[in-house]
């Protein structure tokens, strides 16, 4: 008789929820280490902390959603989606005494690195800002489940002609995921800002084009 403890549960995909801010804050750090470290000596868990506090205040925005992979009732990936739509004016930042224990200098070193990663969608673009997933379920098929979730998403919205993101040039496995899955590198880019904050200079922005029944 087969051992019935032994069967891993299906992934399920669902919406990011409050209850969700305190594992994808993790689960952020533990993706891009790197590009935190660049920036700020603070450890894993402060700056786990400080993102859990930013979803507090900013859990989404108008133009965007976000959803996270579950397995066994813990969060193993997350993606999140921006596009365009006029802004009247922009989000104040909250109250630094809500920041005070990180530091004031540490809050504007990440708040600068985090804008530099910005990408303002166009008219019709679908953006994916970000897709995590956590190391220790890397390699499981998690990535390629978001994206094409990401996929789906952009076709069933007439709105967008291009689902669009970014990838260093340096991550090439991330590269050929994106390209088995029909992205293609429309233009490379060098920044030397990037490069300064990140130690990153070069990243390929990549496209698809949602396909529709006729």
């Amino acid at each position: 008789m087969s051992n019935m403890s032994s069967i891993t549960e299906p992934i399920r995909i669902q919406p990011f929820q409050p209850e969700h801010f305190p594992e994808v804050s993790r689960l952020l750090v533990h993706s891009f280490r790197g590009k935190f470290q660049a920036l700020t000596k603070l450890s894993d868990d402060v700056l786990a902390s400080f993102f859990n506090k930013l979803f507090h205040y900013y859990p989404s925005e108008d133009a965007s959603c976000r959803i996270v992979a579950i397995q066994e009732d813990e969060v193993v990936g997350t993606l999140e989606l921006k596009w365009y739509i006029p802004r009247a004016k922009e989000e104040p930042f909250p109250s630094w005494s809500a920041f005070r224990e990180f530091g004031t200098w540490t809050i504007i070193k990440l708040l600068f690195g985090l804008q530099f990663l910005n990408h303002e969608p166009r008219v019709g673009e679908c953006y994916i800002s970000e897709v995590a997933v956590h190391p220790n379920h890397q390699g499981k098929g998690i990535g390629k489940l978001l994206l094409r979730w990401a996929m789906n998403y952009a076709c069933a919205d007439e709105r967008f002609d291009t689902l669009s993101l970014h990838v260093s040039h340096k991550n090439e496995r991330a590269r050929m995921l994106y390209e088995l899955l029909s992205f293609q590198t429309v233009r490379k880019e060098s920044s030397l800002i990037r490069y300064l904050l990140f130690h990153e200079r070069q990243w390929h922005f990549m496209t698809f084009k949602p396909y529709r029944s006729q």
